[in-house]
């Protein structure tokens, strides 16, 4: 079976990490985990994915910086933040970072899901 897509995740808690994987891989994605920023450069300049899926609480660095980080060398893959900074400034300083969409923890499986789908697709 063809899979819709695939993402790379970089969230370093494992419970959570867990959760996704298990939410978008039901949903038809096949998903790759990093549990830090170097490793998820390392598989982003090394492999090919339809979407970056960030925190923005990482250790060593923020997602924001991972996310200007992967924007020197990427300009094109859809990057959305799913993470527990829900303030109004964690998003801005996001999109300003180069991110398309942020969703903050906990939403439901379906939202998660759509907002892939929508930034996937488009």
């Amino acid at each position: 079976m063809a899979t819709k897509g695939r993402i790379l995740c970089t969230e370093d808690d494992a419970d959570t990490r867990d959760l996704i994987i298990l939410t978008l891989r039901f949903a038809g994605y096949d998903v790759k985990c990093a549990d830090n920023a170097e490793e998820a450069i390392d598989f982003l300049t090394t492999e090919k994915f339809g979407l970056c899926l960030l925190d923005n609480w990482l250790p060593g660095i923020s997602g924001v910086d991972l996310c200007e980080r992967i924007r020197q060398f990427d300009a094109k893959t859809p990057i959305l933040f799913y993470s527990g900074a829900g303030y109004d400034a964690d998003k801005e300083r996001a999109f300003s970072a180069g991110a398309q969409g942020y969703l903050v923890k906990p939403v439901p499986a379906d939202d998660l899901v759509g907002e892939v789908d929508r930034l996937i697709n488009n």
